[in-house]
C-alpha cells in the first residue's frame, strides 16, 4: 500500500492525525515507510510505547508525537481501558436516544398499531415522557 492510498483510507475512516507536521519522533522522520505520521492510531501507540517502554517523559513523548500532556493522559487511559481499540476515536455526541428506555419501548410495543403522533400523546399522558413522533417511528423500525 502506498502513502496515497493509505492516506485516502485514513481519511475515509477518520483516523488522520490532526497535526502530522508536529510529529518529530525519529521513527517517523526516518525513511522507513512503515511509520506514517498521518496514521493517528500508530502515532498514539508509538507515543505510549516511547513513554512506557523507552522511558521518555510524558511531556517529551507527547510533544514528539504531536500531542499535549493532557491528550497523552487521555490516550493512556483509553488504552488501559480498552487496549488497542481504545486508540480509535470515539464517536462524539450522544450514544442514542436518552428517553427511549426499556419501559418506554415496552409501552410503545404494547400500544399495537397506531400513529406515532397518537403514541407520543399516549406516552406523555401515561408515563410523563415526551418523545417526538419521529423518534417513535425510528424506534418501531428497529
Amino acid at each position: 500500500m502506498n502513502n496515497t492510498s493509505r492516506r485516502r483510507t485514513l481519511e475515509t475512516i477518520g483516523l488522520v492525525h490532526p497535526r502530522p507536521e508536529a510529529v518529530t519522533s525519529p521513527l517517523f522522520q526516518a525513511a522507513d515507510p512503515f511509520f506514517y505520521a498521518l496514521d493517528k492510531v500508530q502515532v498514539k501507540y508509538e507515543m505510549l510505547r516511547a513513554h512506557f517502554c523507552e522511558g521518555d517523559t510524558v511531556t517529551a513523548a507527547a510533544r514528539s508525537h504531536g500531542y499535549s500532556r493532557a491528550e497523552f493522559y487521555l490516550v493512556a487511559a483509553a488504552f488501559d481501558e480498552a487496549g488497542m481499540t481504545g486508540l480509535l476515536d470515539e464517536r462524539r455526541g450522544r450514544k442514542g436516544p436518552m428517553k427511549l428506555t426499556e419501559n418506554v419501548q415496552a409501552f410503545l410495543d404494547g400500544l399495537g398499531p397506531c400513529t406515532a403522533t397518537w403514541a407520543a400523546a399516549a406516552l406523555e399522558e401515561q408515563l410523563g415522557v415526551r418523545l417526538h413522533p419521529r423518534t417513535i417511528q425510528r424506534a418501531r423500525q428497529r
